[in-house]
């Protein structure tokens, strides 16, 4: 029988060759592609792996001083920036020959020397010493290795210091050993950068359930491509004395062997689009191609459970021969699907509505909450999918005014199943992207940030302050006047204003009028940030103006309320900030950065407004990230299985439509009913499979973080728009095939 099957398959001539090829092409696309999500499911737990040392002196209480025998080494980690990209600046000093050198540098920079990235070395060439490299004393000692960046595109700097330099500085520590403990494995201030654990756990839940689910999808359908003609010729074999069991010993075959195939070129594809994937961006930062490998588990699972996955669709597919022959060769109506089909779906939103009020306290708690709901509304939609096709399908018929739409809802209303599963793929990617932007839009309204004016989100803020209980005093002496003048006299930079501590300031008032004292000429020359009243010389100011424009909560005044010090006095106190307003453009910017990062080595970077926003925001542009990949690659997916389906639907009704052209059936009225008895039940499940996205974002959002669903934007409806008509293009393109499948030729009995 297996030999017979193999015969079969590769040698019963032109038709089956072709669906040979058909059902190996697809099936090579979807294992291409499920290679490709556990690829970059793997690479993301490695990328993240190398943020462990960035870590290095970070605890519960802020420091780490693990035992060992090492020389202590001074640490100190910073933000810096350019140009809106985040740069990762770690300043380090040696105090002896034993102390612990982070991975990829061969040694620990002395004084005046760096390391840097790949990227940041290309930066610092690309760019004037006085817009960058002035920051960074010294010269450059070699470049930092792949194995301490998360991405090729990192900017990364390690800068060499004497430990005088830095065993005054307030954020500098003393750590015997680099950290090594993967962010992907705790929470907390231990694991500030990096995704934590619970990053992972929801990267890893949402990209399984949302991105593997469509590609299974497309394995199955491909699997099954030109059934009906296969059970005709199997029930002709079972009328000639074959047995139950040999028919499946042959439907197996003849399955494994294209699905082998597809298999095995689906291997070809994805070692093809490995360094194109690299390119994906999970985690805001692209992968290194080595990084995107796979486990000998995953190639077993793959390479075992499609051909496997394959022959078990084959044996379902073939069921009614199995039981009986002549139900097959008389085409008897499949029995219809059962309301009973929507209880998984109304499972799945009961599991999710569950949690609402009880949402377990531990990240893994909530994974195993919600992924079994969310994975049971998925499996429902599929489940349900037929009848709500044939729902759909009776109603067309019952109100058919053309012989198209009462044909097509006759034959969608007789098998369901065989409708809905053409564009099961796209009612999914639709549920997949119903939720995502219900969930992602939702946080945004919660966890946004209001716009800003320009001058605002432009100007460079350089921060001074030591937080005390009940107050915040500055750290930093007043900029000399040759640093002053410097700033002001940068093309682009339109003011500068220092802000100096308020000694007479009330405790609790510090960060609206009263923290800080500024000058009213230079708040003059800055107007965005307010004014002083006429009269006045200087003014009672916040603390700081990075919230200015920024935060839901806080109204400041255009006018600030007048103090009594003078100019002169306010120069004598401590600085907590200087704010200086640029045009916006890169030379203004990051000039006026360098000079202040210069003038106050010790203390944190200069940063924008727009900076900080975009840091405020981390989280809110990752889940962004995220919802876009999943909806990148679902839709494509989705757009596979309904070509194939259809093409394999056009295939399998060559007979009877050839008969109808035969009785005088116009082709043109052939076309209308392959169009509706595709749009039909996209269109019907199509909503419901929208709603039931929006009510499973809605019950993951109460359940999780306790917020409401509002309304999409009008990218949300040109995703869908786009989608819907993308799949009603490809079954348009399939039409012209009907007049060279309906030919004469095809009405006999094969």
């Amino acid at each position: 029988m297996i030999r017979l099957g193999v015969r079969l398959a590769l040698g019963s001539g032109r038709d089956a060759l072709v669906r040979l090829l058909i059902i190996a092409s697809a099936v090579a696309l979807g294992t291409g592609l499920l290679l490709g999500t556990l690829a970059a499911l793997n690479a993301t737990g490695t990328q993240n792996d190398r943020n462990a040392w960035l870590n290095t002196g970070r605890d519960g209480s802020g420091q780490q001083r693990p035992a060992g025998t090492a020389d202590p080494l001074w640490w100190q980690i910073g933000a810096d920036g350019f140009q809106g990209r985040l740069i990762g600046r770690i300043d380090v000093a040696a105090t002896g020959p034993t102390s612990p050198v982070p991975p990829g540098m061969p040694r620990l920079p002395g004084p005046g020397e760096y390391y840097a990235s790949p990227a940041m070395s290309a930066l610092l060439h690309d760019t004037p010493a006085g817009e960058l490299a002035d920051r960074y004393p010294g010269r450059q000692a070699g470049t930092i290795g792949d194995a301490a960046l998360p991405g090729p595109d990192s900017l990364v700097i390690v800068v060499g210091h004497r430990p005088a330099e830095l065993a005054g500085q307030r954020h500098a520590v003393q750590v015997r050993a680099i950290a090594t403990r993967s962010p992907s494995s705790c929470n907390g201030p231990s694991c500030d950068i990096g995704t934590d654990n619970n990053g992972m756990v929801l990267i890893l839940s949402v990209v399984a359930a949302a991105m593997i689910f469509p590609v299974l999808v497309l394995v199955g359908t491909a699997t099954r491509l030109s059934a009906a003609r296969r059970e005709q010729r199997f029930a002709a074999m079972r009328l000639i004395g074959a047995t139950p069991r040999q028919i499946a010993v042959i439907s197996a075959v003849e399955s494994t062997v294209a699905a082998a195939a597809g298999v095995a070129a689906g291997f070809c594809l994805y070692a093809a689009l490995r360094p194109l994937l690299a390119k994906a961006d999970f985690t805001a930062t692209p992968f290194f191609t080595s990084d995107l490998s796979l486990t000998t588990a995953d190639v077993l699972a793959v390479a075992l459970g499609v051909p496997v996955a394959a022959a078990v669709s084959a044996r379902i597919a073939l069921r009614r021969v199995q039981i009986s022959p002549l139900g097959v060769t008389r085409r008897t109506t499949p029995r219809p699907p059962r309301a009973t089909r929507a209880i998984p779906l109304a499972a799945g939103l009961l599991e999710l509505g569950f949690f609402i009020g009880r949402r377990p306290a531990t990240s893994g708690g909530q994974a195993l909450a919600f992924l079994p709901g969310t994975l049971l509304v998925l499996g429902g939609i599929v489940l349900a999918g037929p009848w709500l096709t044939m729902a759909g399908a009776r109603l067309m018929a019952a109100r058919a005014r053309r012989p198209s739409g009462l044909v097509a809802g006759r034959r969608l209303a007789d098998d369901p199943r065989a409708g809905f599963r053409a564009v099961s793929g796209l009612v999914l990617a639709l549920c997949v992207t119903t939720g995502a932007v219900g969930v992602i839009d939702a946080m945004v309204h919660e966890r946004g940030l209001p716009s800003s004016p320009e001058p605002v989100r432009h100007t460079v803020l350089s921060d001074h302050t030591d937080y005390l209980p009940g107050r915040t005093v500055g750290t930093a002496a007043e900029p000399s006047g040759s640093l002053l003048a410097a700033l002001r006299a940068v093309p682009g930079v339109g003011g500068v204003t220092v802000l100096h501590s308020d000694p007479a300031a009330a405790p609790g008032a510090q960060q609206e009028y009263g923290g800080a004292l500024a000058d009213c000429t230079e708040l003059a020359a800055m107007p965005v940030y307010g004014t002083c009243p006429p009269g006045a010389r200087t003014a009672r100011v916040p603390t700081g103006f990075g919230g200015y424009g920024l935060d839901h909560d806080r109204s400041w005044p255009s006018v600030w309320p007048a103090a009594t010090s003078s100019p002169e006095q306010v120069r004598d106190l401590p600085v907590t900030q200087i704010a200086v307003t640029t045009d916006g453009s890169r030379s203004a910017v990051e000039t006026a950065r360098t000079l202040l990062a210069a003038a106050y080595p010790a203390d944190d970077p200069p940063y924008t407004v727009a900076e900080e926003r975009t840091r405020m925001s981390a989280d809110l542009d990752a889940f962004r990230q995220l919802a876009d990949v999943v909806i990148a690659v679902s839709f494509p997916i989705a757009g596979c299985s309904l070509a194939v389906s259809v093409a394999g639907g056009l295939s399998d009704r060559r007979r009877p439509f050839s008969l109808l052209r035969l009785t005088g059936v116009r082709l043109r009225t052939l076309r209308r009913v392959v169009l509706l008895e595709s749009a039909v039940p996209l269109l019907a499940v199509a909503a419901v499979a929208i709603a039931t996205g929006f009510a499973a974002a809605q019950l993951f959002l109460r359940a999780q973080l306790s917020y409401s669903l509002q309304p999409p934007g009008g990218e949300y409806y040109a995703i869908v728009a786009g989608g819907i008509l993308a799949a009603l293009a490809v079954i348009a393109a399939t039409l012209p095939l009907l007049s060279r499948l309906t030919g004469p030729e095809n009405t006999r009995n094969e």
